[in-house]
């Protein structure tokens, strides 16, 4: 199981903490060009201070970033660099660096212990979050990877206010899931303070935070390859999600935001099923209306998408078993199952398109 340390400046102590998780001080240190400029200096004088061996490297800030030819132009450096298996791997930055940087980590000389340290809310409240690091292929996103459980997950919610409001909201749409899959009283909190978060503001920044970290790692824990069921439920909203990345290319939609999307098409799913009551699912619509995005993408990536090409592009996600597309829904809000049934296209195309007319009249408002 990682550790999972909150806690503002986290660069503070790395040492000490590095040797209780016998873990060397040679770490090869992975940045994309943002974060190395945001809190490059920081980190790695801070890592020096302390006696660290370091070897940088720096990858370009785009989902483009994870490939093989990007992971095989770092081995290259790092096999220049004389790193070996006694060395670390850290990660600086949202979910394309902590990705790629676990992949490198999981294959190179077998495997070496990778440290994640988030940057995004996206990345610090799911994918750093629970060992699974991938790269992409032109037919589908993170189908190539592994699972490799950080040693340390390393979280400074003080880092998000570098961020543009699009990646906070993009990273809300994890948070907001918890709620919805999981705990019924942290979908309370975030019913009650959601514009609090959404602004960053404290205590309900980092009690959002820990709570989502904490609640992955559980999930994680319990079903640690996904066996029976219980980690696919953190895939809510993602099935719908999936299929819209790939109709914008994997460049135009942020995952989050095609969550947001997706979690929308699920509730609407859940309760045309007949598992989710009428008051649950408006409470639920209520919580992501509140959701902000920039203009012209619900319309341009959702409203005027063929539901049935999105269907289509929906099989190309790894949650599909057996060419057969599987749903995470809600029993009620705060319980989350996977129906290992198969789904009407029908239904699933009736549930689409109330999504897009629920996100019809929030415009109209």
């Amino acid at each position: 199981m990682s550790t999972i340390i909150v806690k503002t400046p986290v660069t503070v102590g790395l040492q000490e903490l590095f040797r209780e998780h016998k873990l060397s001080k040679k770490s090869v240190v992975l940045f994309d060009s943002n974060t190395r400029k945001l809190f490059g200096d920081v980190v790695l004088e801070a890592l020096r201070a302390e006696g660290f061996q370091l070897v940088e490297l720096v990858i370009p800030a785009r989902e483009a970033s994870k490939s093989f030819s990007v992971a095989y132009r770092l081995y290259g450096q790092m096999i220049e660099a004389d790193v070996d298996r006694s060395w670390n791997l850290l990660a600086v930055g949202g979910g394309v660096v902590g990705d790629l940087g676990g992949f490198i980590a999981a294959s190179y000389f077998r495997g070496i212990p990778v440290i994640q340290m988030p940057t995004t809310l996206l990345a610090m409240t799911d994918s750093a979050i629970g060992g699974k690091v991938a790269i992409n292929h032109p037919l589908g996103k993170n189908l190539i990877g592994f699972f490799h459980l950080p040693e340390l997950v390393l979280i400074d919610p003080a880092t998000l206010a570098s961020l543009p409001r699009r990646e906070i909201y993009a990273g809300l749409a994890e948070v907001v899931k918890y709620g919805f899959i999981a705990d019924a009283n942290f979908f309370d909190m975030l019913e009650a303070h959601f514009s609090e978060v959404a602004t960053l503001q404290e205590p309900y920044l980092t009690e959002a935070v820990k709570t989502s970290a904490l609640i992955k790692q559980d999930v994680v824990t319990r079903d640690f390859r996904e066996l029976d069921g219980l980690r696919a439920t953190l895939n809510f909203g993602h099935t719908f999600a999936h299929g819209l990345e790939k109709l914008a290319d994997y460049r135009h939609l942020r995952h989050g935001e095609a969550v947001t999307m997706g979690m929308v098409c699920a509730l609407y799913l859940s309760h045309r099923l007949g598992f989710l009551d009428a008051p649950s699912l408006e409470r639920g619509l209520r919580l992501l209306q509140q959701f902000v995005f920039p203009k012209n993408v619900v319309e341009r990536y959702f409203l005027a998408s063929n539901s049935a090409l999105l269907l289509e592009s929906m099989f190309s996600d790894k949650k599909k078993l057996d060419k057969k597309l599987r749903f995470v829904l809600l029993k009620e809000l705060g319980q989350a199952f996977l129906f290992e049934e198969s789904v009407e296209d029908s239904e699933v195309l009736a549930a689409i398109e109330s999504a897009k007319e629920c996100f019809r009249q929030w415009q109209q408002k």
